[in-house]
């Protein structure tokens, strides 16, 4: 995956250890004319600052408050929020990452604006569940239906699964079926067919796949039974047979079926890269990653993840949300501009066709899925992780995600074929235990100092 693209969870945990203070001044507020301006900071690319400045004007004239971009790439957005708060200059109006919400809450930064959403008649009912529920705290879990609203979704994020149609016709392999999930071992058969030389020089320059442990075990993990955690997010759970099975064989794809780059030769051209070139037969795809895989040298298009021992496909669903400065001069207007940016269907048309996310709202989601011009055909596979087969992140409700970040640190001896994967688990899961105990205490520390 490009690293721009989804901030680290590591870097979000060392954020919420910073955000231990009270109020702060907003950047906003009336201007020496009078007039009314809000500052808005977030992160993203070209197409997403070029949307924006779109929406924004739309939103100013409409209602006469002007609006101050901030905007940073996705690698800088945390020290830079971060700065803004330790220097008391929070910005009016800004994105949250769900892994930091509860800290937000309790540090006081981040405001309460379930009132102010009810009253502005915004239909909750027409967006993803998944995503207004994501900035939801009843005070002890996080993602909770009859939590206090802490902001809106900026989007849904669900991470679907592409495959190179191109290479797939040219080498005789039938199509995968939309609606039906590969079984790990059919994956397996496929890929292997696709690896190959194909200009007779002695080197692979065709893979199967070309899979990133730490954004691709989820669904593997999820779809053979296992999980890191138990439903009340108390018990670390990895030291399971089934999560063994399911790292095991992505280490495998590797060490033992040569369907994917190793190490060295991923040094060399990262699988991102190679994906790009058209040398990687199946890859993950985000909404974020369209506009740019739209312009790619061959056709792609979305399948179902392939299936471990539960038969069922699974992924994960990211979001980020827009929230309101427990302190800013304009709360009203504020809000507005969270709604506007949220739930509005003008300003959500402009998103959706710079190309950068799944529509918020359900009924314009469904109709762009089904657009006959649809680009990727299967489009609709992004539709169906958000109200089927996706899933949290698993450090996206918890206080602070250093216990699931522990996993990924000294995991790539596994990857490499040196260490079992059950061997592993054994040894990280009382680690990651230590680090969730630790983080249960400070968010039981966190909301009594409320």
């Amino acid at each position: 995956m490009k690293k721009t693209r989804l901030l680290s969870l590591s870097v979000c945990a060392a954020l919420a250890g910073t955000l231990a203070l009270t109020a702060c001044s907003s950047g906003g507020g009336a201007t020496d004319d009078g007039e009314k301006k809000l500052t808005f900071m977030f992160r993203g690319g070209p197409d997403e600052k070029t949307a924006y400045e779109t929406a924004i004007k739309k939103f100013t004239a409409d209602t006469g408050v002007k609006v101050d971009m901030i905007v940073t790439d996705a690698d800088q957005y945390a020290t830079k929020l971060q700065a803004a708060v330790a220097g008391n200059k929070v910005p009016d109006v800004f994105y949250i990452e769900q892994a930091n919400l509860q800290s937000y809450v309790s540090s006081g930064v981040l405001a309460d604006i379930t009132e102010e959403v009810e009253a502005s008649g915004v239909d909750l009912d027409n967006m993803w569940e998944y995503g207004v529920d994501s900035y939801r705290f009843d005070g002890e879990l996080q993602g909770t239906p009859d939590g206090a609203l802490y902001g809106l979704p900026k989007d849904v994020g669900p991470f679907a699964f592409g495959y190179n149609k191109t290479m797939l016709e040219a080498n005789g392999i039938p199509l995968p079926d939309p609606d039906k999930p590969y079984t790990l071992d059919e994956f397996v058969q496929v890929t292997k067919q696709l690896t190959k030389d194909t200009d007779g020089d002695g080197a692979l320059d065709q893979w199967g796949t070309g899979l990133n442990v730490q954004w691709n075990l989820q669904s593997l993990v999820w779809s053979n039974g296992g999980d890191w955690v138990n439903e009340d997010r108390t018990e670390v759970t990895v030291d399971t047979p089934e999560f063994a099975e399911a790292l095991q064989w992505f280490a495998d794809l590797t060490n033992v079926h040569g369907v994917t780059p190793s190490a060295s030769e991923a040094a060399t051209l990262d699988t991102y890269q190679r994906w790009m070139a058209g040398e990687i037969a199946f890859f993950p795809v985000g909404p974020w990653d369209v506009s740019v895989y739209n312009e790619l040298d061959f056709d792609y298009d979305l399948i179902p993840w392939p299936a471990g021992e539960t038969g069922e496909s699974a992924t994960w669903i990211g979001s980020l949300g827009i929230g309101v400065s427990n302190t800013t001069k304009l709360p009203e207007d504020a809000v507005k501009l969270v709604t506007y940016l949220s739930a509005d269907a003008a300003a959500q048309q402009t998103l959706v066709d710079a190309g950068i996310q799944v529509p918020n709202l359900v009924d314009m989601a469904e109709e762009w899925a089904a657009a006959p011009d649809a680009e990727p055909a299967n489009r609709k596979e992004f539709l169906d992780i958000v109200q089927d087969y996706g899933r949290a992140m698993p450090a996206a409700y918890t206080y602070g995600a250093q216990w699931y970040d522990e996993l990924w640190t000294n995991i790539q001896p596994v990857i490499d074929g040196k260490q079992t994967a059950a061997d592993y688990l054994a040894e990280t899961q009382p680690k990651m235990q230590s680090l969730l105990d630790e983080s249960n205490a400070t968010a039981e520390q966190a909301a009594a100092g409320r």
